[in-house]
C-alpha cells in the first residue's frame, strides 16, 4: 500500500531541518563541555598551588568521570557538571523567544544543556547514597554558541544576554568562578529538629557505613524559596 506522499515529504523535511539541527547543537554543546573541562583543569592547577600555601588540608581536584560528566572538588564541596545528551527548545513563554533573534529563526532557540549540581564531598567519600545535591546552574548553548545561564543569586544575572554574546573560554572561567563562590558561601545548615526526630533501628545499625542517614546543605528547608535572593 502506497504511503501518503505529503506525509513522506513532511518527514523528510523534518529530518533535513530539525534532526540535522539537533545534531549540530549536540556537537556544539559537547565542544563547549570539553572547553569547560580544559578550563577547570587549568583552574585546579592554579588553585592547588595557592591553596597549599593557605592550608595543605584543603582539597581541590578535578575528576573526568565520562564524556558527559565531570566533578570539581573544592574543599568540602563537589560540583557535578553533567551534559544532557538531548537537545531542548525554550518554552514559548520564555522571554528569549520574544527576541528578534529567535523570531527571525526559531531554530536558534534549540539548545544543549549543561547542568551543575552541588553536593557535599563527604557524600561521595563515604558513599552516602541517600544524600542530596542541589541544582545551582544550567547553561544553555545553541548551534551558534549563543548561551544563557540560569542559576542561583547572581550567577544567572551575569550571563543572560542570549541574543548578543557567544560563549568562550573567558566566559566559561567566569561562570565556573561564580559557581565556586556560590558553593563556598552556601553553607551546611543543621536540619530542623522535627525532621530528624526519629530514626529506625536499621538506620542506626547502618550508620557506621554512612549510607542511610541523609545529609544535604538545606535538608528540611525550602531551598528554592530561601536562596533566590542576592546576598
Amino acid at each position: 500500500m502506497a504511503g501518503n506522499i505529503d506525509n513522506r515529504d513532511k518527514i523528510l523535511g523534518i529530518l533535513k531541518e530539525k534532526s540535522s539541527l539537533k545534531q549540530d547543537v549536540f556537537h556544539t554543546t559537547i565542544n563547549v563541555f570539553n572547553d569547560f573541562k580544559k578550563v577547570i583543569k587549568e583552574m585546579v592547577d592554579d588553585f592547588k598551588t595557592e591553596s597549599a600555601k593557605i592550608d595543605k588540608r584543603i582539597a581541590i581536584d578535578f575528576v573526568d568521570k565520562s564524556e558527559y560528566e565531570m566533578h570539581l572538588k573544592v574543599a568540602g564541596d563537589i560540583m557535578v557538571f553533567s551534559m544532557h545528551t538531548n537537545v531542548f527548545e525554550f518554552d514559548k513563554s520564555h522571554p528569549i523567544t520574544k527576541t528578534s533573534y529567535i523570531k527571525n529563526n526559531v531554530y536558534n532557540s534549540y539548545c544543549g544543556v549543561i547542568n551543575v549540581y552541588n553536593f557535599l564531598s563527604d557524600s561521595f567519600k563515604y558513599n552516602r547514597i541517600n544524600d542530596v545535591g542541589y541544582l545551582i546552574g544550567r547553561i544553555f548553548i545553541n548551534k551558534e554558541l549563543h548561551y544563557y545561564v540560569e542559576g542561583k543569586r547572581q550567577i544567572g544575572l551575569r550571563h543572560n544576554d542570549f541574543v548578543n554574546v557567544q560563549i568562550d573560554k573567558a566566559i566559561i572561567k567566569d561562570i565556573i568562578e561564580s559557581l565556586i563562590l556560590y558553593c563556598l558561601e552556601f553553607d551546611l545548615y543543621t536540619p530542623p529538629f522535627e525532621s530528624v526526630g526519629q530514626i529506625s533501628v536499621m538506620e542506626i545499625q547502618e550508620a557506621s557505613n554512612n549510607v542511610l542517614i541523609k545529609t544535604g546543605k538545606r535538608l528540611g528547608f525550602q531551598f528554592m524559596a530561601e536562596d533566590d535572593g542576592s546576598k
